[in-house]
């Protein structure tokens, strides 16, 4: 017979693995983002990851989000400005490319 505390550790360990599974979407999907910035800016990949937490710092748009935003862009062709105007201003930083379909002059 589970007692109260069978139920309770069977709660928690059920919260854990629904983190993980969550972690693990997560971090598919940042891993995604920052291979499409590698190719843009044509960089390695720590390169990529450093623009992408900058993008996200400068927005103030948690990570996860912007790499979102990202992969969104890569399907249908929209991106947020914000995301477009940090992430080109990052990859100007970083690398010589700039982000396709994006004006010399944005501003």
């Amino acid at each position: 017979m589970a007692t109260d505390g069978d139920s309770q550790e069977i709660f928690e360990l059920q919260e854990q693995v629904r983190q993980l599974k969550e972690a693990v979407v997560s971090h598919a999907v940042v891993d995604q983002a920052i291979g499409m910035i590698v190719v843009l800016g044509r960089m390695a990949p720590d390169q990529g990851w450093v623009v992408l937490k900058e993008v996200s710092q400068h927005t103030n748009i948690k990570l996860r989000n912007v790499a979102e935003s990202i992969l969104i862009w890569g399907r249908s062709g929209v991106m947020p400005r914000e995301i477009r105007v940090s992430l080109e201003d990052a990859l100007d930083r970083h690398a010589p490319a700039r982000v396709p379909g994006v004006p010399v002059h944005r501003r």
